[in-house]
C-alpha cells in the first residue's frame, strides 16, 4: 500500500502536506477553517508565522490524511514560511477577487515556489471571496482562468463564507497528488523486485536431505 510519507498507518493510506500561500487578508485562514471545521468567522485574525490543521477523508477508495499549513502573508514573515515550501506536496495560491494587488502578487508567490519548493509540487490557483457583490469585484473569472492556464494549473473561485468550491479545491489537489504518488510507487515497484541467486551451499544441503529421504 502506497503511503505518501513512508510506512503504512492504520488510519490512512496517504499523508499529504498542503501549503496555503498568498497575500495577507485574502482569506487563507478562513478557507482552512471552512474546510477543516466547516465553520466561518467574520473576525479577522492575522496568522503569526504559520498554523496548520488536519482533516481525514475518503477519496477514490483511499483514506487521505491532509495536513494543511496556513502561512502568514506579510512580507516580514516570508523568511519563516519559506522553510515549509520544501516539505509541501501541494500548494494553493490564494488571492482575493476584490483585491487587484493580491492577484498581481500571485506571480511573486509563484517565483517563491520555483525558488524554494520541489520541482514536482502540485499547484492550484484559488480566487477567494467570490460571494462578494460584482460591483466590488476587481479580478474577473476570465483573468483568473487565464493566469492559471499560463502556468498550467487548475483554477477555482471559492467563498469561505458560503462554502463555494472549498472542498472541490482541496479535493482536486489532493486527488492529483494521490495520483502522482501512486504512479511513482507503481514505477518503483519493479525496481524493488530482486531475484535471488542460487546458493550452492543451500542447494547441496537440500540435495543431501532429499537423498536421505529417498534412501529411507
Amino acid at each position: 500500500m502506497a503511503v505518501a510519507t513512508g510506512k503504512a498507518r492504520a488510519d490512512y493510506d496517504y499523508l499529504i502536506k498542503l501549503l496555503l500561500i498568498g497575500d495577507s487578508g485574502v482569506g487563507k485562514s478562513c478557507l482552512l477553517l471552512r474546510f477543516s471545521d466547516d465553520s466561518f468567522t467574520t473576525s479577522f485574525i492575522t496568522t503569526i508565522g504559520i498554523d496548520f490543521k488536519i482533516r481525514i477523508f475518503e477519496l477514490d477508495g483511499k483514506r487521505i490524511k491532509l495536513q494543511i499549513w496556513d502561512t502568514a502573508g506579510q512580507e516580514r514573515f516570508r523568511t519563516i514560511t519559506t522553510a515549509y515550501y520544501r516539505n509541501a506536496m501541494g500548494i494553493l495560491l490564494v488571492y482575493d477577487v476584490t483585491d487587484e494587488s493580491s492577484f498581481n502578487n500571485i506571480r511573486n508567490w509563484i517565483k517563491n515556489i520555483e525558488q524554494h519548493a520541489s520541482d514536482n509540487v502540485n499547484k492550484i490557483l484559488v480566487g477567494n471571496k467570490a460571494d462578494m457583490d460584482e460591483s466590488k469585484r476587481a479580478v474577473s473569472t476570465a483573468r483568473g482562468q487565464a493566469l492559471a492556464d499560463e502556468y498550467g494549473i487548475k483554477f477555482f473561485e471559492t467563498s469561505a463564507k458560503t462554502n463555494l468550491n472549498v472542498e472541490q479545491a482541496f479535493f482536486s489537489i489532493a486527488r492529483d497528488i494521490k495520483q502522482r504518488l501512486s504512479e511513482t510507487d507503481f514505477k518503483a515497484e519493479p525496481q524493488t523486485i530482486k531475484i535471488s541467486k542460487p546458493d550452492p551451499a543451500k542447494d547441496a544441503s537440500n540435495t543431501s536431505v532429499k537423498s536421505s529421504c529417498c534412501s529411507a
